[in-house]
């Protein structure tokens, strides 16, 4: 059940600062103006002008009794009148008056009273809100929305929730039967079958499997399992119908369900939640399968690069070995025995088999051109059967009119089996001179020495087949081709709105970010930008002392750090020596109590009975996996709680959804305290990745090159104001930039910034594109600027000092041709048919047939050019890039420290739980953040008062990554009966 403090539905708090009471409850002049030409005593116009901002701040009337005195004396004090006394409040809301008045408010701010006539559209809401929702707060909050929208003044809370309850089962029950009424008899069998009790690990319970460790039977098992999958789901209904959100949250209660609770369903639902969960299922292995083949051939080309760089260290060794084997060869070869003899002695000359040997010469030819290609041949042996029974199960399909690297697929399928060195390609079947993805390296590898055009060709096959496998990895990755049936692999172009919506959206999308919806108004805009720029950098280069050139480049030198203000320390210092030692248990239970975090975590389906004890099965679950004791652990720490009731509220309560809504909460209340906003505005974060230890005992496990070690990466959107707004859970190997706007994009705090500020790896061009479609501000920190690229707004275009900079320019033609292809994109974006990582994967490789990539990139060479210019100009943003990177560093660092369990190793071996621990982990770290802030404040204030010199210096200066006070080990007691401090947004450090 859903209570009022998980939705928007409108209330006081019980505590109203100052702040709120200025902001929100003093009446305007004109207010005041319009109550008081109509109603000429004092106390009458001060009730109308109390009821009038409670009816602007919640939308409807409560009872006169209920309304907190603070407001009513600030109204009478705002009035210059006299409070109202209790008994006339009291006197009030029994009288007759009320109702002409609130008659009179309702016609003032121009709403109507919601009747019996219109709940049957409250209901038409509900249900479609239901469509793309289950929680019922989020059905609530459409609910909200639309009856603030038509003007109506809200109903009850009772009664929101009894609506939103009944059309969530009304349409969870036309889903169930719409997807069971479209399975055949057949089908139905099978899915019984699949739910049999047979042995103790059941099909049901084989259909979740994830991907093991790597090895020959655990490849071959995974894929028979995909091939089970595969079966299974033929002719499944598709359930197109259904809204990603409703889907994912139906397939995540079917993962939830062992193999008894789900015989306890009914019919309907029983067969719906298994359907889809198989489909779920096999898309993922579809994604998996995928991913093991990029892994491998990426594997691949690293050995191989890292052997060229060996190599050449040690070419001279390589070199004589070489030219003393052939010149053993030529002595065979003079000897004047019989031939038979001479190719003998040839033979026993290169140990009997000469395949090493030419590989080696390879591996030296390779060397002298800077070819790392023939050092792939080594690890290719152990990689080729894999490669090809990955390819067996992908359905690779081309998202253009080319699909010449298909049909190379096709035709190389035939020698799979063969152990020939080189095979004959017949024209007619395949022309490999009009292979224009075969680079002139391949080329000479794979053909050697040239041969007549248009005839037939030998060919070297194993380069041939590193060359496809290749080229696949790479248009995989960037979209060129995709697997059906797959999500992370799929044609990303489907889920894109159509050019009908886009149109209809396009001229309110161009008010949102303030840009000019015309091709060729866009371009001028951007092009007039870029010069004066330009221009204005151009100008102040003589006196800029930081920046200058060189014979080796552009030279920016390295800013004087700024000195602390001189009190600093001592409060630092003094904040350190008072904080009261606390478990780390008391602090997540003072935080939890503050929150009523529990509250969020219902059972998944919405229809299970309530657990006993929530707040303290929830809190334990949180430090179990948010500090990673582990359920075994944690239940040896904590009495009265078994490793199953732990495991079992993770399981059946918890989702990745979840988290982040209870990390709203935390954040939204972290927002109304003062203390943070000397540290930031709120409208800047700093994205930046940390590397998190898991068991490297599965297929996708990968050593991460940046960081060394098995794991993945723990990607974190930091606030300037130290609160982190989101965080996401990347597989090694994946370019970390891809994530840097999901962040901001998927935020529902009240902290909105606009600006992002990431590592070196968010230099991306198109990254930067696609920001600026969307309304952001990227700057990133840069290194090795000298290998940035300047553009030129224009050839003509000739500046007098910064004129070595601009060593490119800008195709403006191509960006104002493709300029609507790139907005449906943005709007695609916005209206949450895409995230802005599903279409910066495909970005972020090179293609050379999708025209969309050119014209990301060429708009971010303009805005990154833009960015560049601003950054040597403007020493001050430098020092804020840098201040704003290091705050990410900082929580990094904090929240491993509060990652202790488990030698900091996640010992989940299943991707969507290893998200879900990195959320848990970032609401522990944001709840010991809030705590940390309300005690400083505390603290603080009490200084201040007493004559400390705690100015506004001071507190900039200050952060709440503090933990030298929080006990993590030892004994743990969760003592939910001991009242800490009520939380106090009041506190304010300005001086009256």
């Amino acid at each position: 059940m859903s209570s009022l403090h998980e939705t928007a539905y409108p209330r006081l708090n019980a505590e109203i600062t100052e702040r709120e009471l200025l902001t929100l409850f003093t009446p305007t002049p004109a207010e005041i103006a319009f109550v008081s030409e109509r109603y000429r005593q004092a106390p009458t116009r001060a009730m109308l002008l109390i009821l009038l901002k409670l009816l602007q701040r919640l939308g409807n009337f409560i009872p006169a009794t209920e309304i907190p005195a603070p407001i009513i004396e600030h109204v009478c004090n705002h009035l210059g009148v006299r409070p109202i006394l209790k008994r006339a409040v009291v006197k009030y809301e029994q009288s007759g008056s009320k109702w002409l008045h609130q008659k009179f408010l309702r016609t003032y701010v121009d709403i109507r009273q919601f009747e019996v006539t219109d709940h049957e559209w409250m209901d038409r809401i509900a249900l479609q809100a239901a469509h793309t929702k289950q929680e019922l707060s989020d059905i609530i909050n459409v609910m909200i929305e639309e009856l603030a929208h038509h003007r109506f003044e809200l109903p009850s809370f009772a009664f929101l929730l009894r609506v939103a309850t009944r059309m969530r089962k009304t349409y969870n029950d036309q889903v169930y039967k719409r997807l069971a009424g479209e399975l055949s008899e057949e089908q139905r069998f099978r899915i019984d079958e699949l739910l049999s009790h047979r042995g103790a690990r059941t099909r049901w319970d084989r259909l979740k499997r994830e991907p093991k460790q790597p090895g020959v039977r655990e490849i071959a098992s995974f894929l028979q399992h995909i091939q089970d999958l595969t079966m299974l789901g033929e002719g499944l209904p598709a359930g197109d119908f259904l809204s990603v959100p409703k889907r994912t949250q139906l397939v995540t209660e079917a993962r939830a369900l062992d193999i008894s609770e789900m015989l306890e369903l009914k019919p309907a639902k029983r067969y719906s939640l298994t359907v889809l969960l198989i489909q779920a299922q096999l898309q993922k292995a579809m994604d998996d399968i995928a991913e093991i083949f990029v892994k491998a051939v990426r594997n691949m080309h690293h050995v191989a690069e890292d052997r060229l760089r060996e190599y050449r260290l040690q070419h001279a060794e390589q070199t004589e070995r070489l030219i003393s084997q052939f010149r053993d060869v030529l002595t065979a070869l003079q000897n004047e025995a019989p031939d038979k003899e001479r190719l003998a002695l040839i033979e026993q000359v290169l140990d009997g088999d000469p395949e090493p040997w030419i590989i080696r010469c390879d591996e030296h030819m390779a060397y002298a051109g800077n070819n790392y290609y023939p050092f792939i041949l080594q690890p290719y042996r152990a990689k080729r059967a894999l490669l090809f029974q990955c390819l067996d199960v992908l359905a690779l399909k081309s998202s253009s009119q080319d699909e010449s690297l298909l049909r190379a697929l096709q035709w190389m399928r035939q020698f799979r089996s063969s152990h020939r060195e080189y095979v004959l390609v017949n024209a007619d079947e395949l022309d490999i001179a009009s292979l224009d993805w075969i680079s002139e390296k391949w080329q000479r590898l794979i053909v050697g020495k040239e041969q007549p055009s248009g005839a037939d060709k030998i060919i070297h096959r194993k380069y041939f087949e590193l060359c496809v496998f290749s080229q696949i990895m790479q248009e995989l990755k960037s979209g060129d081709v995709y697997v059906e049936h797959s999500d992370q692999y799929d044609d990303y172009r489907v889920h894109l709105i159509s050019w009908e919506e886009c149109r209809k959206e396009i001229m309110n999308y161009g008010k949102l970010v303030d840009l000019p919806m015309d091709s060729e108004k866009f371009v001028d805009k951007l092009r007039d930008d870029l010069s004066e720029i330009a221009r204005q950098v151009d100008e102040r280069f003589p006196d800029n002392e930081h920046v200058d050139f060189s014979e080796s480049g552009l030279i920016i030198r390295r800013t004087e750090r700024q000195q602390p203000p001189p009190n600093l320390e001592v409060i630092d210092q003094a904040i350190t020596e008072h904080m009261e030692p606390a478990s780390i248990l008391d602090i997540l239970t003072e935080t939890e109590q503050w929150l009523d975090l529990h509250s969020i975590f219902g059972p998944l389906s919405g229809f299970e009975s309530k657990i006993d004890d929530p707040r303290k099965r929830f809190i334990s679950t949180l430090f179990c996996y948010g500090c990673n004791l582990g359920p075994t652990q944690t239940a040896r720490s904590l009495k009265g709680l078994s490793r199953k009731q732990v495991a079992w509220l993770n399981l059946r309560h918890v989702t990745e959804e979840r988290l982040e809504k209870a990390l709203v909460k935390v954040i939204n209340s972290y927002n109304r305290f003062a203390l943070p906003r000397y540290w930031g505005t709120g409208k800047s974060v700093s994205a930046d990745g940390t590397k998190w230890n898991v068991y490297e005992q599965n297929l996708l496990s990968e050593y991460h090159i940046r960081y060394g070690g098995y794991g993945g990466i723990g990607y974190y959107h930091v606030s300037d104001m130290y609160i982190a707004l989101f965080s996401h859970f990347i597989p090694c190997g994946v370019y970390e930039a891809v994530h840097i706007l999901d962040g901001l994009i998927k935020n529902e705090s009240d902290i909105q910034p606009d600006t992002v500020h990431g590592d070196t790896q968010a230099q991306s061009a198109p990254v930067f594109g696609l920001a600026y479609l969307l309304g952001i501000n990227l700057m990133p920190r840069i290194r090795n600027i000298k290998e940035l690229t300047f553009f030129r707004p224009d050839k003509q275009e000739q500046y007098p000092h910064i004129n070595g900079l601009f060593r490119g320019n800008i195709d403006w033609e191509l960006i104002e041709l493709h300029y609507p292809d790139m907005l449906r994109v943005a709007i695609s974006i916005k209206a949450g048919k895409i995230t802005p990582s599903m279409i910066l994967r495909r970005l972020g490789t090179y293609s050379r047939k999708n025209k969309l990539y050119f014209a990301f990139r060429e708009l971010g060479r303009v805005i990154r050019t833009q960015f560049l210019l601003k950054y040597i100009n403007d020493v001050e943003l430098r020092r804020t890039i840098h201040a704003a990177t290091n705050k990410s560093e900082e929580f990094n660092n904090f929240t491993k420290w509060l990652f202790f369990g488990g030698d900091g190793i996640i010992a989940e071996n299943i991707r969507h739980e290893q998200r879900k621990v990195i959320k848990y982990n970032h609401l522990v770290a944001n709840m010991v953040i809030l705590n940390n802030v309300q005690w400083m404040s505390r603290k603080l204030k009490d200084m201040q008062s007493k004559g400390y010199p705690v100015d506004e210096d001071v507190l900039k200066g200050l952060s709440p990554y503090r933990f030298s006070h929080i006990n993590r080990y030892g004994d743990y007691t969760l003592d939910l009966n001991k009242k800490g401090a009520p939380i106090d947004y009041k506190i304010d450090f300005r001086r009256h």
